[in-house]
């Protein structure tokens, strides 16, 4: 099979995407079965490592695949039902079931799924190619089109003194792969990091399997960090680096006021310590855009990383990564991972800030985020009364719900399974055994049927799992 003589308007990885679902349907059985390598499929398919390293990224969003270290990517198990198996990693039963037919999957964090641009950005491509002929788009664009990292560049800088560069960004295959390279580039490996807690799983366990430290930073009930707790550990511990999201925090759904922003600004530049900034929601508050943290810290000490996924949909899954220093050791490491993505989608992404289309499509994404936001508020008042408490959300696609009453959250996400029903266990969000008595749950399901039954069933699950 090749891929070159694929339609132009049929961009390689989806056809790669393809070939690999009908390989893993293929393949599926009660183990795990190990799929070709990002070489062997390269040569098979005779198309480029990097785009298939890109389809195989988006599987393993999808909970279709996973990868092992030093040993290459694995098809999950279908065969066997999910809803049996006791033990066993957490994260890998959740993937699992999330991709069985008929379940109703309440676990995700997809705020595009409201609202995308997919049409949008394949529209502006078609007008794209016919402006750039394939014979005058740029072999390798290692770190991404300039177009986009100006785009950026200018939507980050808010003063002259705080202000960002084409060549501060730095645009990668996805989130994953840009976090990848800031571990190697910041030297990572066996120091210790501050994070908030909860924290993105992807995160979590991609710092924990570089042998990082994290020392967990709790938020508190009334939306605050304990910031006596971050100024002694800034003390007492060996941290440089501390790791915290722009403005809205996730999967608490909470926000740091203006005054505790200050005061962790203070804190850091105190403590002469770095600022990795994750601004994956930074966009979508509910309330009009604030002051983000990176313009409150000193600038030389701040690094930033996001992605478009949240914002703009599957077919935008780029990460990025802005930084004002590091540039020679952050252009080795993109030019070592040789990511070739598409120039063209890129450059439809560019136009969409350009133009302004941003801006419109994130004013109505939020407006419909709250609207599903406060419809699940009354669900979950409706269906699970007093035995949850909750925050509402100050942006995103989820609320963090706390038990109040002590139970077994394994046994009710077990108890959910056999009702085709999945959830995420708080425990996901912490690497030291934080959050036992919390769920994610997504609120983006315009009214799909499957969630009165869902929000039901949740109710009895935390009945039956009470410790007592």
């Amino acid at each position: 099979m090749t891929l070159r003589g694929e339609r132009q308007a049929d961009f390689a990885y989806q056809a790669v995407y393809r070939y690999m679902i009908n390989l893993i349907n293929e393949v599926s059985a009660e183990t795990r079965v190990k799929l070709p390598s990002l070489r062997q499929l390269s040569q098979r398919l005779n198309v480029s490592i990097s785009t298939i390293q890109y389809a195989y990224s988006l599987l393993e969003k999808e909970g279709r695949v996973y990868s092992v270290a030093k040993s290459g990517y694995y098809a999950w198990p279908l065969a066997g039902s999910p809803s049996v198996w006791p033990g066993g990693d957490l994260l890998e039963r959740l993937y699992v079931a999330a991709r069985r037919p008929g379940m109703a999957v309440l676990s995700g964090d997809e705020p595009a799924l409201l609202a995308s641009l997919d049409t949008t950005l394949l529209r502006l491509e078609r007008e794209l190619v016919r402006q750039y002929p394939r014979q005058l788009q740029p072999w390798s664009q290692p770190c991404g089109v300039w177009e986009l990292r100006a785009a950026l560049a200018a939507r980050y800088t808010s003063s002259p003194t705080r202000c960002w560069h084409a060549d501060d960004v730095y645009i990668g295959a996805d989130l994953r792969g840009v976090l990848d390279i800031l571990i190697d580039v910041l030297g990572l490996k066996g120091t210790s990091v501050i994070v908030e807690s909860p924290c993105d799983w992807l995160i979590l366990r991609l710092m924990q399997d570089a042998g990082i430290r994290l020392i967990e930073l709790p938020w508190a009930q009334d939306a605050s960090l304990d910031l006596s707790a971050l100024e002694r550990l800034l003390r007492e511990e060996p941290v440089h680096l501390v790791l915290l999201s722009s403005a809205v925090s996730q999967p608490s759904g909470v926000a740091m006021t203006l005054r505790d922003r200050l005061q962790v600004a203070h804190l850091l530049d105190q403590h002469a310590c770095w600022l990795l900034e994750n601004d994956t929601y930074g966009e979508l508050s509910f309330k009009p855009p604030q002051t983000a943290l990176r313009d409150l810290v000193n600038p030389d000490r701040v690094i930033v990383f996001s992605s478009f996924e949240k914002v703009l949909g599957p077919e935008a899954p780029y990460g990025y990564v802005l930084s004002r220093h590091l540039s020679s050791e952050l252009q080795r490491q993109f030019l070592l991972r040789s990511f070739r993505l598409s120039a063209i989608r890129q450059r439809a992404i560019a136009r969409l800030y350009h133009s302004g289309r941003i801006d419109q499509h994130l004013r109505s994404l939020r407006q419909l985020l709250r609207e599903q936001a406060l419809e699940m508020s009354q669900r979950l008042d409706q269906h699970l009364g007093n035995q949850v408490t909750y925050r509402m959300p100050a942006g995103g696609a989820t609320f963090w719900l706390g038990s109040t009453q002590a139970v077994d959250m394994r046994q009710v996400f077990q108890y959910l399974l056999t009702r085709h029903v999945v959830v995420a266990p708080g425990e996901l969000f912490s690497v030291g055994g934080l959050h036992h008595q919390y769920l994610r749950l997504s609120h983006t399901f315009q009214g799909q049927p499957d969630l009165e039954m869902a929000l039901t069933a949740l109710g009895e699950a935390l009945r039956q799992a009470q410790i007592a």
